[in-house]
């Protein structure tokens, strides 16, 4: 029985993590000075650990920044906080900058809206570094809101104009939900859909194979947010959803004797990885 193997053209690497994986590689040929990445550069162990076998150092705090005394910081594509860049200047230190510039307009919009006295609401999970950045650029008075609880929860006084932007990786279906349900109060609101295109392409292509197929195999880190909305997001049009990190936790027997298998990737999954589970799932 031949087995059909329908690998997304969404899958993997976004525009972003890999312009920001390549600055990192860039600056590891060319800098005279040790090269640092503030966070982990993506959620893939597989590339961290390569780039620390490089001589690439993750700095995790801005207490570890502010020691540093010399080097290149390298922004991953979530972005940063404006203190992150203050503590970077005042020490003199190098920056290349790789925020995404999907997230980098959201960082602009929030300064843009609380300068002509709106309040921003992000669409998201405050946990999230790229929220957390978001929430460092604004003057204080920003609020996070990851779900109708959340939401109705919110205290919120009439006269106040609002903004509501999402992190980029938020998913599109739950985030028109909460705009309806805020839009329903009657609040003076401005909505901004900052849901990134690749991102938005990617669940909707997601979803379209799982639908069709009777395997979906989703590849991505645990870490990685849009990862794991991937997997929710195929797991209801496909009940036999696996999600792996790596070819290691493919298990051959999650195919067998089925006629057709989906498979995508979260943006923080490399190319390599992709292939090796496509290569073993059409093994079979």
């Amino acid at each position: 029985m031949h087995m059909e193997v329908i690998v997304a053209k969404t899958a993997g690497f976004c525009f972003g993590v890999k312009r920001a994986v390549e600055q990192v590689y860039e600056q590891i040929k060319k800098a005279e000075k040790p090269v640092f990445t503030y966070g982990p550069i993506i959620h893939n162990r597989e590339v961290v650990r390569d780039l620390e076998e490089k001589g690439v150092c993750v700095l995790n705090s801005e207490e570890e920044l502010a020691a540093l005394t010399e080097g290149i910081v390298i922004i991953r594509s979530h972005g940063a906080g404006k203190s992150v860049y203050d503590i970077l200047k005042k020490n003199g230190i190098t920056v290349v900058d790789a925020t995404c510039p999907f997230v980098k307009k959201i960082h602009r919009i929030v300064q843009e809206q609380e300068a002509t006295g709106r309040q921003v609401i992000i669409i998201g999970d405050p946990k999230h570094p790229e929220v957390q950045g978001i929430c460092g650029w604004s003057g204080g008075g920003i609020r996070v809101v990851q779900n109708a609880s959340e939401l109705e929860k919110l205290p919120i006084q009439q006269g106040i104009s609002w903004c509501l932007v999402a992190q980029t990786t938020f998913n599109y279906n739950k985030f028109q939900e909460l705009v309806e349900k805020f839009e329903k109060k009657g609040y003076d609101i401005l909505v901004l859909n900052t849901i990134c295109s690749a991102t938005q392409e990617r669940q909707v292509e997601a979803s379209r194979i799982a639908s069709e197929v009777d395997v979906m195999i989703v590849i991505g880190d645990k870490k990685s947010s849009n990862s794991q909305k991937l997997y929710e997001i195929c797991q209801k049009k496909c009940k036999n959803t696996y999600f792996i990190q790596t070819v290691g936790d493919f298990n051959p027997e999650c195919v067998n004797s089925v006629r057709n298998v989906g498979i995508t990737a979260g943006a923080s999954t490399p190319k390599q990885i992709i292939e090796e589970v496509h290569a073993n799932a059409r093994i079979k």
